[in-house]
């Protein structure tokens, strides 16, 4: 399950693993970044504003192992055994974020390059497994910003370098579409004519897509 931040992406995880338990379909959950584990201390630290408050500090491929090295510790020390004897896993982000995020640093003539790049880097250099399938949820920018705002004030957790950029998210939204149809993920769309479709909706597209796939 892939998205910019705001776009929904947790709540449809969250209800996409509970149809899945009521299904009895057994499955493992991974989030990533993983913030508990010593792995992601870089993706903090450039989160955080310490490399620069700026994304643009630290460049897309820089960047992108901070996060790449935190998914190779999570497989080779957490699902791996589990992955290789046929498991299901659903993951909040994963390889995908990547391509969305680190693809909002470059103009749109660079990102092609830059998926490629990415692909080989995950998928054979570190080995990690190739989804099988992607869903990326796309949002507007501005539905993304207030939803972001809106959980701040909320839960009181501090917006990162990323969250707080309007110029980033959107990019990051450019770069989500093109990646979306560079890689063939499945796209769900927040609103419809301007209107924001009811969750309920939108989980329901995504399911069907999900269990299209397990039945195969």
């Amino acid at each position: 399950m892939e998205g910019v931040d705001g776009s929904g992406k947790s709540t449809q995880f969250k209800r996409l693993c509970e149809n899945l338990e009521l299904k009895g379909i057994e499955f493992r959950k991974l989030v990533f970044p993983r913030y508990d584990n010593e792995s992601s201390a870089l993706i903090k630290m450039y989160l955080n504003g310490e490399f620069g408050e700026n994304p643009d500090c630290v460049n897309a491929y820089a960047a992108s192992l901070f996060f790449a090295v935190d998914r190779y510790a999570s497989y080779i020390s957490e699902w791996k055994d589990f992955y290789l004897s046929g498991g299901i896993l659903l993951a909040d982000r994963y390889t995908s974020s990547n391509a969305v995020h680190q693809g909002a640093k470059l103009e749109s003539a660079e990102r092609k390059v830059f998926f490629d790049w990415l692909y080989e880097l995950e998928y054979v250099k570190l080995c990690l497994p190739e989804p099988d399938l992607v869903v990326y949820l796309d949002v507007d920018a501005e539905t993304s910003k207030r939803r972001i705002e809106k959980r701040e004030l909320k839960k009181g957790i501090k917006a990162d370098i990323h969250e707080r950029d309007l110029a980033f998210i959107q990019k990051g939204i450019e770069s989500g579409r093109m990646a979306a149809k560079h890689y063939s993920w499945k796209l769900i769309d927040y609103s419809e004519n301007g209107i924001e479709r009811e969750i309920d909706e939108k989980q329901g597209e995504i399911f069907g897509i999900v269990e299209s796939y397990l039945k195969k």
